[in-house]
């Protein structure tokens, strides 16, 4: 925990008395005689408070106090001097500084003010890193992947980010829906505010409702106390629905019309409430389809989709596949280290019906059985491993790329064993082997 304390005073014995004084009570003491000294001192060491005095030789306490907010915002500055004025101290405390001091009449318990200062600086260090850490979890560059498909979809989203507009995102189950939709918050305006996620598919309509808007004590049985909706808890934030085709179509039109004016009424109230929430919501379906069939509320879906981002799924941004699962693997293992080549072509050749999360959870079940340092092909699931790739082949395919592809499923079906192999087939091991030579399998 750093307690290093920089005192800045050109009267040495006033600077070592302060010191010894601070020193006591568990500090690091750093000492400068000019302004010029501190700042040297500034950039090398690690500092959480500057005691600094108004008049040095080289520059005016007040001065020190702005640079030092300017360049080192995290850092508390008390204030000293021996002619203390009503104004001073207001000018001091208006450009940022912890306390202002006058010399001799509050020296005995100046080490209060200091710790005092070092926990607030501690406390900003806190929050700054944890802002960072959030800001780093949430942000694009968390959504890992370099195909074309998947750079188109955060292109968009960055450019929606610092809007106000309404987004909708779609995309199958699995693909990062809501991973996209707090990396939009993050890089909003609206970052320092609250991110509320709701899953509009894991409430009955009654539940949702009271969920989403909240309600007022005795508005029905068991309503004990005034709660509190996902909607207000979001203000000046934003509110993720996910799964928003799901919605029962009566709670829909609750929904548009505070969409419309961003008013409420809880349920049992009569009071409108008013907040400012931007809305960004998901769905697997294609929307605009359910609208057109009257199963989603036309009007509805022109409010959420004031901007649409369709999210890759995984079978179309192969490429991302070894990327991802090498991510996967370092984040559930630190024992294996790597998936081998036979193993990465069956993974891409897959099609990740459960897309991103599917592809996690298959990573972490092998790393998990996994005896070395390296995952193979016999720890995958059943329906990877067994998996036989006899899809049409294209028009142009020549004889020789369709036996291929055919030899190689066959193989994987049987776990590479050539004499099974070679019986499904109808051809000898000797002409198997031979093939296999030839197609380099």
């Amino acid at each position: 925990m750093n307690k290093n304390v920089l005192i800045i005073d050109d009267e040495e014995r006033f600077r070592e008395l302060l010191a010894r004084v601070v020193g006591l009570e568990g500090f690091t003491i750093f000492q400068a005689k000019n302004a010029r000294e501190g700042f040297s001192i500034l950039k090398k060491e690690t500092i959480s408070v500057v005691v600094t005095d108004v008049r040095l030789p080289d520059g005016n306490g007040l001065e020190i106090l702005s640079r030092i907010k300017e360049e080192y915002p995290l850092i508390e500055v008390i204030v000293i001097t021996a002619f203390g004025t009503i104004q001073d101290g207001v000018n001091a405390m208006k450009q940022g500084a912890f306390d202002y001091i006058t010399k001799g009449d509050e020296d005995d318990h100046i080490h209060v003010v200091v710790e005092r200062a070092v926990e607030k600086a501690q406390m900003q260090s806190k929050l700054r890193h944890l802002e960072q850490r959030m800001d780093s979890q949430y942000s694009f560059k968390n959504i890992i992947g370099e195909s074309s498909a998947i750079q188109r979809a955060k292109q968009m989203a960055r450019k929606v980010a610092d809007s106000e507009i309404s987004v909708l995102l779609q995309g199958e189950t699995g693909t990062g829906k809501e991973l996209f939709a707090q990396a939009i918050h993050q890089a909003s305006k609206r970052k320092n505010a609250p991110f509320v996620a709701v899953n509009c598919s894991a409430f009955p309509k009654d539940l949702l409702e009271s969920e989403l808007f909240g309600y007022k004590k005795g508005a029905f049985t068991g309503a004990d106390e005034t709660k509190k909706g996902l909607i207000e808890e979001a203000h000046t934030g934003s509110l993720f629905l996910d799964e928003i085709g799901e919605m029962d179509i009566s709670l829909q039109a609750k929904l548009l019309r505070f969409l419309e004016n961003k008013t409420f009424t809880k349920l049992g109230d009569t009071k409108r409430q008013s907040v400012d929430v931007r809305i960004i919501s998901a769905t697997n379906k294609i929307l605009k389809e359910r609208a057109e069939k009257g199963n989603f509320r036309d009007d509805l879906y022109y409010r959420l989709a004031g901007f649409t981002i369709d999210i890759p799924p995984l079978r179309e941004r192969k490429a991302d596949i070894p990327i991802l699962a090498d991510f996967f693997l370092g984040r559930v293992n630190n024992r294996v280290k790597k998936i081998n080549e036979d193993t990465l072509q069956l993974l891409q050749d897959y099609p990740w019906k459960g897309n991103i999360r599917e592809l996690k959870n298959v990573i972490e079940r092998a790393a998990i059985l996994a005896e070395g340092d390296c995952i193979t092909a016999d720890l995958l699931p059943e329906e990877l491993r067994q998996r036989e790739d006899f899809s049409i082949p294209s028009p142009t395919s020549t004889l020789e790329e369709i036996e291929r592809a055919h030899i190689k499923g066959v193989l994987r079906k049987v776990d590479g064993n050539k004499t099974k192999a070679a019986g499904i087939l109808g051809i000898g091991t000797s002409t198997l082997y031979r093939k296999i030579q030839e197609y380099d399998l």
